[in-house]
């Protein structure tokens, strides 16, 4: 089940670095290691689930959700500590995480929580990309293009538009042909759905306890 399966480790400890890659790959599965989420900047993960050491030295789950959302990458998370408590899981889980394991890992406890991540995955991963995608493609627009899009998902003209910001209607023919470029949108409705899956927070998509 596991097989092909990309675990990247996010720890200080070497020696933890070190443990969780031995039980990774004894579970079949690769193994990426990084010091912390900082070198994702340097080497950005594309595919597979990261296994991220939730401690004030190592940055925790809320730093590599902003990392990876810095880099428009939307990755399962499963937040790793020794002895974690209960707040310390939920606490996680409301930042972004998709699971919890507690740390050493153990082989059961691990291929589960793997298990469900994937069954989420399978679920919502694909509309958690698509939202980090548009985000993307948004970040690419122009403040007027912005304001162009906002009025046109509230369903104004190019007149109302026009009127609305105080230009030409030409001038937003413009802006809003730059602006369904910048977003790959063939439509005016595609340009609002960009827009509104842009507006999704990714850790939030039919979140479940796991």
């Amino acid at each position: 089940m596991f097989e092909g399966l990309v675990l990247h480790i996010t720890d200080r400890s070497s020696r933890g670095r070190a443990e969780q890659a031995r039980m990774v790959l004894s579970a079949g599965c690769h193994a990426e290691i990084y010091e912390g989420v900082e070198e994702f900047a340097d080497r950005p993960p594309t595919r597979g689930i990261v296994l991220c050491r939730d401690d004030d030295t190592s940055g925790g789950v809320g730093a590599a959700v902003e990392m990876l959302d810095r880099l428009c990458i939307w990755m399962p998370i499963i937040g790793t500590a020794y002895d974690p408590v209960p707040e310390q899981v939920v606490g996680a889980m409301r930042r972004g995480a998709l699971g919890f394991v507690g740390l050493p890992l153990r082989h059961g406890q691990l291929r589960g929580t793997l298990r469900s991540v994937l069954r989420e995955i399978e679920r919502h991963g694909a509309e958690r990309q698509r939202a980090v995608d548009a985000r993307s493609r948004m970040g690419a627009l122009t403040g007027r293009e912005r304001e162009v899009l906002d009025l046109l998902t509230e369903g104004s003209s190019n007149k109302i538009i026009a009127r609305e910001l105080g230009i030409s209607p030409r001038t937003v023919e413009i802006h809003r042909a730059n602006m369904m470029n910048k977003l790959g949108a063939n439509h005016a409705a595609d340009a609002v759905r960009c827009r509104l899956e842009a507006m999704l927070d990714v850790n939030r998509i039919a979140s479940t306890s796991i």
